[in-house]
């Protein structure tokens, strides 16, 4: 039997990974029917912790995370902090408030946060592209959270789509930091997940939702911090070492908000909003540009 290429494996374990994000808007939105966003980022963030702790076990470096944590405690903390603590409650609050597919696809535009936030932080210039790109992509977020009324500026939730633009800059914010972290990739985001979950469970008990938990709920959150934050990282981290070609497996990422409106639709019960529609096309067509661009250059 003939082995497959570095590069077909790639291909494959990003569309598994990209398969698994596209799922998740559809699971947020069950969830959030029955835990608040505390509550399923606490199931989430635990679930996610120990398939990775098992992840590392496996792979023999449990020392070297204990070693990490004594060295890097504080830079685990802090980040930590950002996510998934901050990150995520935010996100989540979001998709509390609003369709998931207007979430998500708002959420999307983190790509366009993160080169304007480039230039204070990592001393970047912008291109024209990046103007056009985010001209699109904000053009988008318009007309999905206008539903369409762009005229009119009447926001179907200005507080959500607030929440949903927010969770791009904190982000965009994460991966610049992280860009000067010397912690290897699966240990430093096994120690955020690890010293993020005490203030992930004093949030909630602070909030008083440590209690009535509704149990329909749970399968949820256990599956988004199975899938969404343990096993995608994984499959997409092992396709980005295997392939020659990253922009070839980074383009697969597009697949992800198309997929997620199909399982809205089919499993949520969430009617497809033609606003949506149009403005994640803009969003989409914004965040090519800006790919194509990086690719030229």
């Amino acid at each position: 039997m003939k082995t497959l290429s570095n590069n077909t494996q790639a291909i494959l374990f990003g569309l598994g990974a990209v398969l698994l994000w596209s799922t998740v808007a559809t699971a947020f939105s069950i969830s959030l029917k029955y835990l608040t966003p505390a509550q399923l980022l606490l199931v989430a963030n635990a679930v996610s912790l120990v398939f990775l702790i098992a992840l590392i076990a496996c792979k023999g470096d449990f020392k070297e995370l204990l070693t990490s944590a004594k060295q890097s405690w504080k830079s685990s903390f802090f980040f930590g902090a950002i996510n998934p603590f901050i990150y995520y409650l935010i996100l989540l609050q979001a998709y509390s408030m609003l369709p998931a597919q207007e979430a998500q696809a708002i959420n999307y535009t983190w790509a366009i946060m993160l080169s304007f936030m480039a230039v204070p932080i990592l001393k970047q210039r912008l291109k024209p592209t990046d103007y056009v790109a985010a001209t699109m992509c904000y053009f988008g977020v318009l007309y999905i959270s206008t539903r369409g009324q762009i005229t009119s500026l009447e926001f179907s939730n200005g507080i959500g789509v607030t929440f949903a633009l927010l969770s791009t800059v904190i982000w965009a914010m994460y991966w610049l930091l992280n860009t000067k972290d010397k912690r290897p990739s699966l240990i430093g985001l096994t120690l955020n997940f690890a010293f993020a979950l005490p203030l992930i469970t004093l949030y909630t008990a602070m909030t008083g939702e440590l209690t009535h938990w509704n149990k329909e709920g749970l399968w949820s959150a256990v599956y988004i911090g199975l899938f969404e934050m343990g096993l995608s990282f994984v499959l997409w981290n092992q396709a980005l070492k295997l392939t020659s070609n990253t922009s070839q497996v980074a383009n697969l990422i597009f697949l992800s908000p198309l997929l997620s409106i199909i399982w809205l639709s089919q499993f949520a019960g969430e009617p497809i909003l033609q606003s949506t529609l149009v403005g994640l096309a803009c969003i989409l067509v914004g965040l090519f540009v800006q790919n194509w661009a990086k690719k030229t250059k």
